[in-house]
Formats: C-alpha cells, sequence, structure tokens
C-alpha cells in the first residue's frame, strides 16, 4: 500500500453501515454494489435541494453510485445498482469540488457518499488546504454505523439525513434495512452532536452583466445555510401514521434546532408488483394531514413541497455530467 493510502484500510473489513459485512471492499463488490474505487454519476449545479441549500445559484451536487439499502421503491435506481458511473480518483473528485464552486454553488452537496465515507474525509481535508470557502454537505440515508458519521465530525457543515422508517417492519419489508430505525436515530444523534446550531448567509448570486455578458456579485439572495441539519422524510402510501410519529419524535427530540423537510414526491418506479400497498403515489389529502399535523404540534423550522412533484422528470440524468 502506497504511503498516504491508509484510509483503505477501512474497506478491508468493512464495517461502515450497520450490515458490517466485513467484505474486502478493495477486492470484492459489498451489499452496496460498490468497491473501494470511487464511483460517481454525476456532478452538477442542482436546483431542487430544499432552499436554504439550493438557493438561486443551486448545490453542487455530486452524485455517488451504489447504495447501502435496499429500497424495492428506489427512483434512482440506475445509480443505487451500480449500473451507471464513473471510476476517478481522489484528486479527481476534490477537482470535481472546486468546479461546483467555481460555477457558484451554495455547497459542496454529497448524495449518498456512505458508502466512500473514508474517501471523502480525505477529499474534504484535501480540498480544505487548497481553500475551497463553500460548506460540506452529507445528504444520507442515515443506515450508517455510529462511528461512520463521529469520523466526519469537523469535515461535514450540513447534514441532510432522511428518516425513512420508525417502524422496523417497514425498514425490513421495503428497504432490507434490519436496524434501520435504532442506527439512523444514533447516526441523527451524533449529527445534531456535531453540527447544533442551524446557521445562515445570505446568498451571493452570480448573475449575467447585461452589457458585457460578464457575471458579477451580488448579495440579494436567500439566505443560505451554512451550518445545521436538515431531516427529510419522504411520506409513502399508507404511512401517514408513521410520518406522524417521525415528526414527533424529531420535534420532540430537537425542536427548533433542526428543520424538518417533509417530501411528497414518492414516485412507484414500476418494479412493485409484489408490494401492492406502496404501488401509487401519495395522496393530496394525507399529504396536507401530515404538514397540519407538524404545524399544530409546533413545527416552525420546516420545509413542504408544491406542485406536482411526484414526476420522473425531477429526478437527474445520470450520465457522468462533470465527473
Amino acid at each position: 500500500m502506497k504511503q498516504g493510502e491508509d484510509y483503505l484500510l477501512e474497506y478491508r473489513n468493512c464495517q461502515l453501515c450497520p450490515r458490517k459485512c466485513g467484505v474486502d471492499r478493495t477486492t470484492t463488490m459489498g451489499f452496496c454494489r460498490e468497491k473501494s474505487d470511487l464511483h460517481v454519476s454525476r456532478a452538477a449545479l442542482h436546483q431542487w435541494e430544499e432552499p436554504c441549500i439550493s438557493g438561486t445559484n443551486g448545490s453542487g451536487t455530486v452524485f455517488f453510485s451504489g447504495c447501502n439499502m435496499g429500497c424495492v421503491f428506489c427512483q434512482n435506481r440506475a445509480i443505487s445498482r451500480g449500473q451507471v458511473g464513473k471510476y476517478i480518483t481522489v484528486d479527481r473528485l476534490v477537482d470535481i469540488f472546486f468546479e461546483l464552486e467555481d460555477k457558484g454553488a451554495n455547497n459542496i452537496n454529497l448524495v449518498t457518499g456512505d458508502m466512500f465515507v473514508p474517501t471523502i474525509r480525505v477529499a474534504i481535508e484535501k480540498a480544505r488546504n487548497r481553500g475551497i470557502k463553500i460548506p460540506f454537505l452529507f445528504n444520507t440515508s442515515s443506515y450508517l454505523e455510529l462511528e461512520t458519521v463521529k469520523s466526519l465530525d469537523g469535515l461535514i457543515d450540513i447534514y441532510l439525513p432522511d428518516f425513512k422508517y420508525i417502524r422496523e417492519e417497514d425498514a425490513v419489508r421495503f428497504s432490507k434495512a434490519h436496524g434501520y430505525v435504532d442506527a439512523a436515530k444514533r447516526a441523527i444523534d451524533e449529527m445534531v452532536r456535531q453540527c447544533p446550531v442551524c446557521e445562515f448567509e445570505p446568498e451571493k448570486c452570480l448573475e449575467l452583466s447585461t452589457d458585457k455578458g460578464t457575471k458579477k456579485d451580488t448579495a440579494d439572495g436567500l439566505d443560505i445555510m451554512k451550518k445545521g441539519v436538515v431531516v427529510r422524510h419522504l411520506l409513502m402510501p399508507g404511512m401517514l401514521i408513521q410520518a406522524k410519529m417521525i415528526v414527533r419524535y424529531l420535534y420532540e427530540r430537537y425542536g427548533d434546532g433542526i428543520f424538518i423537510s417533509l417530501m411528497n414526491q414518492y414516485t412507484p418506479n414500476g418494479e412493485l408488483s409484489e408490494y401492492p400497498e406502496i404501488d401509487r403515489r401519495v395522496s393530496d389529502r394525507d399529504y396536507v394531514s401530515l404538514i397540519d399535523y407538524a404545524a399544530q404540534i409546533g413545527v416552525v423550522n420546516g420545509f413542504m413541497q408544491v406542485g406536482e412533484t411526484a414526476k420522473e422528470s425531477f429526478i437527474p440524468e445520470f450520465d457522468c455530467f462533470g465527473v
């Protein structure tokens, strides 16, 4: 092993997620369908995250291939199954960070980087040593070992975790994720410990000058999160009660210290014949009921989705753009 590659040792008996499959991912794929080689499917500005993350300029998303979950309803299955992507080096990942910063990204949004945490740590350290200025955001399913999250302390500025289930039987049936509930609770606790206060700054928008066609900085954009935790929950068909349980749990545990993002974009993927109970979209009535419930119990720091979000047009093209 070359000097400076000690982080690869963490892949030799992989324990990054609760599956603890123990696979030597330097030679063999784990359950996540990935080896230790960085596998990235897209790197681009993304406008469809929460307003405090995307703002006007966009979030600098880096989509990693593979996934340690097994969601039968996955909308990004082309990349979650490791079928799409390009293998890159750590140094290339660092260059991508700077390319996104140069395009005006409000942050570097590491999407489903759960399987590559050891390498991501190295890349962030290198980027900071080179002077990158924008925050790093970790966008995760929360199906992580506590020690994996702890290893990111001081490197991640914003956490964007999912809290998919609070009923273990649903986590197992629909995501093949034994132990998800306890793992997600521990992981989110640690994320909030690392980033206990949400901090914002006005966005510096990049606009085209009308006379010379050159970019100019303005400071009239949205307030952009620089530090903090936003927990997402995707409402699923027939799971309104579970969604309300999750909202209550999050609010009672963290209060206004986090933001809660309630999503209605669930879209059947055409592969759910064995799961008829979720082979439909979420009703407007259920989603309104969830939003009303959150307001009734006192949630103020929250986001909701409006319009026709449950469309595949909201899914990016995973064509290795920007990689």
